[in-house]
């Protein structure tokens, strides 16, 4: 048994509505074991008997998720699937000083073009830097919205292929 980690995009924020309860049922009916889920915008820590070595294994693993949501809630489901020890990573990595007058963002994508078209527009106020598969951005609090890296991923053509956490609530899923 591997721990996994799925971050739906678009859950409760203007998306798909999904009670934490019936999104935990869902996980639970399609054999996982050791679910929860944590704030209600689409955040599940589970296991599954898949190797998260395994990127055939975990791409089957991600689509077969996104179908059972598809067909459960009604909606175009895509998810971020992580093995527990690389969101541990992710969440290690993360590059800037936290303080209390910023905001620490990891931004996911589904494909690597996404990140040479966002990260040309970082800003040196509020700094977007690439990890490893993710992008870290530290955003000043009330600016979440207007600055330029906020712009530029809120455009429709990043909107489905990006899902944003805040490094408090994926510290929360480890």
């Amino acid at each position: 048994m591997s721990r996994w980690v799925a971050l739906l995009r678009g859950i409760n924020v203007g998306g798909a509505s999904i009670r934490s309860a019936e999104l935990a049922a869902l996980f639970r009916e399609l054999g996982f074991e050791d679910v929860r889920t944590v704030l209600a915008t689409g955040n599940v820590d589970f296991t599954a008997d898949v190797d998260g070595d395994d990127p055939a294994a975990a791409a089957a693993l991600k689509e077969r998720i996104e179908a059972a949501l598809g067909e459960r809630f009604g909606y175009e489901a895509w998810i971020v699937l992580l093995p527990h020890d690389e969101l541990a990573g992710i969440v290690e990595g993360y590059p800037f000083a936290e303080d209390p007058e910023h905001h620490a963002y990891v931004v996911f994508a589904s494909t690597a073009q996404a990140w040479a078209d966002v990260l040309d527009c970082a800003g040196a106020e509020d700094p977007v830097t690439g990890g490893e598969g993710v992008v870290y951005w530290r955003c000043r609090k009330g600016a979440s919205t207007t600055e330029p890296f906020a712009k530029r991923i809120a455009a429709a053509r990043f909107k489905a292929t990006t899902t944003t956490r805040n490094i408090t609530t994926l510290r929360r899923l480890l």
